[in-house]
């Protein structure tokens, strides 16, 4: 008979198993970019609209329109990015931002209250 008890502890030691990525994952992610993409081109159309058939606060407008819809277009491809690198790596970390999304929509807002406030204080 062992002298060893039946229930002995052993070192903390960490298995690896390799953890299965449904490719549901990657498919998300993808559609995600494409959602912001998308939000990003019609942003971009309404700044060239602004550019083509408004006046001198229109173009400037436009301008900043153009500048939040490259943000957005920058903003989407690092997310991307980096949420298929952790995908492919099988990290299981958290995939939600919530500080880029803010950042873009306080510039959008701020570009919507400056073309407001431009067009209302133009003498007409």
């Amino acid at each position: 008979m062992s002298t060893q008890p039946l229930l002995q502890r052993t070192a903390q030691k960490r298995i690896a198993l390799p953890l299965k990525v449904e490719p549901k994952v990657a498919f998300a992610n993808e559609r995600t970019f494409l959602s912001w993409l998308h939000f990003a081109v019609v942003l971009g159309g309404l700044a060239v609209g602004l550019l083509n058939f408004g006046d001198r606060i229109g173009r400037i407008s436009a301008g900043m329109f153009s500048l939040v819809a490259i943000g957005v277009m920058l903003y989407a491809l690092f997310t991307y990015h980096w949420r298929a690198a952790a995908i492919r790596r099988g990290r299981r970390e958290p995939y939600d931002d919530r500080l880029g999304p803010t950042i873009l929509c306080i510039a959008l807002g701020g570009a919507i209250v400056v073309n407001f406030i431009l067009r209302f204080a133009s003498d007409p």
